[in-house]
């Protein structure tokens, strides 16, 4: 007779392992139905693969884990319906979302609440966060990914970092981890924080933070914790400059107002014959034929002739770039004015 075969977790056989399977599900001998949490394409044979029909199971609803707690709840044959334990809404819906859709860890997680409570007279009011958070030991019931404490903690490991409070920002940084935050949440916070809050002041924290997530991308948690750790202090400790942030919306801003201003002839390429007649690429400076690489020519459209979008702080090497641009525009016989 036929046998019907189940693998649970089939990506850990290796490929040999895996082929064996081969002759007999193709004779027909068994039925191979082969459970994986891991991408089948690269963890399962391909000639394995061709022979099987691929069911993609998707994570359970916030709604149906709910459900399934409440009838465990009041299950008094195969649950915990002698022990009368009730929670309410609000709590059931915070166990779900630090779950991660895994029914069992829900079902675990109101066994352990249901025996902490035990002793708990019948009748009282349903169980609230505060109480089955006490009873897990488990500070992510207390910090819900969608709701208002997660903006808090994040709006605080921002601002903590902007304020360079290297401590703060840790301090803020372990809460979120511990809670099971995404770390690639977090890493991106880092990438953006980075080119806003520290710029030109130091270029390298982009590069920094960049690294950090891509690090985290590839090691995982719990070891992502550290590149994290690092690009959070080496961006709260570095110095801070906004002025690539507000340059460029200065610069959005004039754009919008200026609607397609004419690109000057001297800037654009002469690639036919009929461009060049027009004068496209005429009286070009070419940077390099100049002292110090720098021509000085008025590359602006005519009507924003002298306006300047960047303006360089004095911080880090952003002194630098503006000590460069200086002697620059002081060379430069236009007059460059802010945009403001």
């Amino acid at each position: 007779s036929r046998t019907l075969l189940f693998v649970d977790e089939i990506h850990r056989f290796n490929r040999a392992q895996q082929d064996a399977f081969l002759p007999h599900v193709e004779s027909g001998l068994v039925v191979l139905i082969g459970a994986t949490t891991e991408n089948q394409s690269f963890r399962v044979n391909s000639a394995l693969l061709s022979r099987c029909a691929l069911h993609v199971l998707q994570p359970l609803t916030e709604d149906a884990l709910v459900s399934l707690m409440r009838r465990a709840m009041g299950d008094s044959e195969r649950g915990l319906g002698t022990l009368g334990l009730d929670i309410d809404e609000l709590a059931l819906r915070r166990l779900v979302a630090s779950s991660a859709g895994d029914a069992r860890r829900c079902l675990g997680n109101i066994e352990r609440i249901a025996l902490h409570y035990r002793d708990r007279p019948l009748g009282g009011d349903p169980l609230g966060i505060e109480e089955i958070g006490e009873a897990l030991g488990d500070s992510a019931l207390l910090y819900d990914r969608s709701g208002e404490e997660h903006y808090n903690c994040v709006s605080a490991f921002i601002k903590s970092m902007r304020g360079s409070d290297p401590d703060a920002a840790l301090y803020y940084l372990a809460r979120m981890i511990e809670a099971g935050e995404d770390p690639l949440f977090i890493a991106r916070r880092l990438v953006i924080l980075a080119a806003e809050d520290v710029g030109m002041a130091d270029p390298q924290a982009l590069s920094v933070a960049v690294a950090a997530q891509q690090a985290v991308h590839f090691v995982g948690m719990p070891e992502g914790r550290i590149p994290l750790a690092e690009a959070t202090v080496y961006l709260a400790v570095a110095p801070k400059s906004n002025s690539a942030y507000k340059a460029i919306d200065a610069a959005l801003s004039d754009v919008r107002k200026t609607v397609n201003e004419p690109v000057p002839l001297h800037l654009r390429n002469a690639v036919t014959v009929l461009m060049r007649g027009m004068d496209y690429g005429k009286d070009y400076k070419y940077a390099h034929d100049y002292e110090g690489h720098f021509a000085g020519q008025q590359n602006l459209p005519e009507e924003l002739a002298g306006t300047r979008f960047y303006e360089p702080s004095d911080q880090g090497y952003e002194a630098t770039v503006r000590e460069r641009l200086n002697a620059w525009w002081r060379k430069d016989d236009r007059n460059p004015q802010s945009n403001g």
